[in-house]
């Protein structure tokens, strides 16, 4: 019996990364040895066992193939002559398929540490077409790691997407994968990859429609609506490491893909369009609802925040009652930096000062300091307290220096 550290871990060491997870191979034993040495068995496909003390996960080195055409499953083998390198051989990509022995010692047959040096996610052999999620993991390593795709693993996902083996993917292994992307440091490189091989039309179409759709170039220098989804994206990622927030900002326009051809380069009614496309994408996603909340927001309004400078005290006012601002402050900042992402996520652009935010931000503090208590003492309640309390709102929108001379108009 042997044991191996594997996978991930080693990956990340040979990168100079935290290792935050252990994974270990064990050779030249049964599934009764482990349970004799007090390790629990958890896996019910293939024996995984946790460790007694540590907890960490120990498996069984295994071969495995699909089972049958149009089968979702593959068959394993666990027998106690697999060898580390057929367990090794049989993963995903080379930068995976390395382990360390008990002394420290590098094991490499997949050559994952020269790839790792040059910078390549390649893939191990025409197995990886066997199952279509590794797709998705390569381009979500790619976001993490901030390496390319080599080029006989982008042809061979490109028959993937084309073979239509994508589509037997459950919507929540698809939205596991995404928004583990959007953690990264990287997430462009994720849609970027899965759009170059042809998968974000199969899996995120409302985002793959963007690319080629054009928008007015004064406005939007980038000309491209999928251009600048992914600049508004990357400058997300400068704002905030939210994912929340990151999405948002990935799904901000997908109205524009919608937009009649005879009003292009314009799109007017863009943001409830967007709407309705988002519900539509957060249902067959099962997407938790802060992702489909404030994406929904963002669709809904974000116009409205480029433009809340120029509106009157009682507009700005309707604006953040209907974003529930006062009840959900945290998520209208969440609201006012996707906002900014979009303002600034445009070429040549990307250093304004975005004072839009700061200015409706200012607009809910000055609301939100309103003392109820004098109206209480007044005996004021219901609906004439709700009254006075919006009309106190209003003045004091009233009184920031940005709005009180258009607002006097009143």
């Amino acid at each position: 019996m042997q044991i191996y550290q594997v996978g991930g871990a080693v990956r990340d060491e040979l990168l100079g990364l935290e290792v935050k997870d252990r994974d270990w191979v064990v050779t030249g034993a049964t599934p009764q040895e482990m349970l004799g040495l007090g390790y629990r068995q958890v896996g019910r496909d293939f024996p995984v066992f946790l460790h007694p003390e540590s907890k960490e996960e120990y498996a069984l080195a295994r071969t495995e193939q699909k089972t049958a055409p149009g089968y979702r499953g593959f068959a394993f083998n666990t027998a106690s002559s697999v060898t580390l390198k057929e367990d090794l051989q049989r993963r995903d990509i080379t930068i995976n398929a390395m382990a360390r022995d008990s002394n420290g010692d590098l094991i490499d047959p997949c050559h994952g540490q020269a790839d790792l040096k040059a910078g390549i996610i390649r893939h191990i052999s025409p197995a990886f077409s066997e199952d279509p999620l590794r797709v998705l993991r390569v381009a979500r390593f790619s976001a993490r790691l901030g390496f390319t795709v080599a080029d006989e693993t982008l042809r061979l996902m490109r028959a993937l997407a084309a073979s239509g083996e994508l589509t037997t993917l459950a919507p929540e292994r698809i939205w596991i994968e995404t928004e583990k992307a959007l953690t990264t440091e990287r997430p462009r490189r994720y849609f970027q990859v899965l759009y170059d091989c042809g998968a974000l039309a199969v899996i995120l179409p409302e985002i793959a429609r963007l690319f080629g759709i054009p928008q007015p170039p004064q406005h939007h220098p980038e000309i491209d609506c999928g251009i600048h989804t992914l600049m508004v994206l990357d400058m997300a990622c400068l704002l905030s490491t939210d994912p929340v927030i990151r999405f948002a900002a990935l799904v901000h326009d997908l109205g524009k893909a919608a937009t009649p051809a005879a009003i292009l380069p314009s799109h007017r009614g863009h943001e409830e369009r967007g709407v309705t496309i988002i519900h539509k994408l957060a249902n067959r996603l099962k997407l938790p609802g802060k992702y489909r909340e404030l994406a929904v927001l963002v669709s809904r309004y974000h116009l409205d925040c480029h433009r809340i400078e120029e509106m009157r005290a009682s507009t700005i006012l309707a604006k953040l009652e209907a974003l529930d601002a006062f009840r959900r402050p945290q998520r209208f900042r969440q609201f006012l930096l996707v906002c900014e992402a979009d303002a600034r996520g445009r070429k040549g652009m990307e250093n304004i000062a975005y004072s839009q935010a700061e200015f409706f931000n200012r607009c809910l503090e000055v609301c939100a300091a309103i003392d109820s208590q004098p109206l209480l003492a007044d005996g004021l309640q219901g609906e004439m307290l709700a009254a006075a309390i919006r009309e106190q709102r209003l003045q004091a929108i009233k009184a920031l220096d940005s709005v009180s001379d258009k607002n006097n108009k009143q």
